[in-house]
């Protein structure tokens, strides 16, 4: 059952099957790693706190469909796997030195070894992924490619330029585009066809685009906490400042997160009833209004 902390819902999602699935899932994967240094480098990476969302995403998405957990992790892990090696190479780009209350890779293990670690990482989620054949395959690396792209994006080589459009170009590519796969594989995991896997993938390039903008909006007001970088990214708040006050550049920028979430929510309406539906509804709430309740 959700708790509030201070006006937060906080959903014990370490309590979930899915999590404790996909948890299983990681561990027997390093368990597997022969080579000392690099099992060290990706039990840290694996190990700093993060929340598994996208893997579960997916697990609940092939649910819908009536797939099966066990047909469905290895497409899970292989999400996991690209999304820590992209957390990695984002501290490799910001310099970062801490993320999620622990020392960055590169700041643990320096750059090069970091550098390594992330491409284990992609290495491994393309051995996951390639059992599920062509179209899921291709999927899987076209996000991985958007990805990169949008982190070249996220450079702003020419900063004066980077307005709006390029700001929901770069977030899609370097966020969403990994929750849109997510969702999509799970529906198609689990027998969906391409007309209903598409309706996932726009639920999850919605939850993902809202995810982003909330992350954004924290980062301006200066309320992260767990995370540190030499340098970071445009904000959409940001952004908006250029042209309005603050207090209504943040205001945009929250409805700008409203209305990514009511069109994830619409999305997921369509979708068979059922629990898994209900924890989708659960986790796009708890990643973006609910993170919002006290700004």
């Amino acid at each position: 059952m959700p708790v509030k902390v201070y006006g937060v819902i906080l959903m014990n999602i370490e309590e979930w099957e899915e999590y404790r699935y996909v948890e299983t899932g990681i561990e027997d994967s390093i368990a597997r790693i022969e080579n000392s240094s690099l099992k060290k480098m990706v039990e840290h990476v694996c190990h700093s706190g993060g929340k598994r969302i996208r893997p579960i995403i997916l697990l609940l998405a092939s649910e819908i469909c009536s797939g099966s957990y066990s047909r469905s992790l290895d497409a899970a892990l292989a999400v996991e796997m690209m999304h820590s090696a992209s957390l990695i190479h984002d501290d490799l780009l910001d310099q970062g030195l801490i993320r999620r209350n622990m020392p960055s890779a590169p700041e643990k293990f320096g750059p090069s070894r970091a550098l390594l670690c992330g491409d284990y990482l992609i290495a491994k989620s393309i051995t996951f992924i390639s059992p599920y054949g062509e179209k899921v395959v291709q999927n899987f690396g076209k996000a991985g490619m958007d990805m990169a792209e949008g982190e070249v994006l996220d450079l702003r080589l020419d900063d004066d330029n980077f307005g709006e459009d390029d700001y929901f170009k770069c977030i899609y590519k370097k966020t969403a585009s990994l929750f849109a796969i997510s969702a999509s594989i799970g529906a198609y995991t689990g027998g969906a066809d391409e007309a209903l896997a598409e309706r996932f993938s726009f639920f999850g390039n919605s939850l993902g685009t809202a995810y982003q903008i909330v992350d954004d909006i924290l980062e301006f007001l200066e309320v992260v906490e767990g995370k540190e970088s030499k340098f970071t990214s445009e904000t959409l708040p940001h952004i908006y400042m250029r042209n309005m006050p603050k207090e209504e550049a943040l205001e945009k920028s929250i409805n700008s997160v409203r209305k990514h979430v009511s069109a994830a929510k619409e999305t997921l309406g369509t979708f068979r009833a059922c629990s898994a539906r209900d924890k989708l509804f659960q986790i796009t709430d708890y990643i973006t209004v609910d993170m919002l309740e006290n700004i």
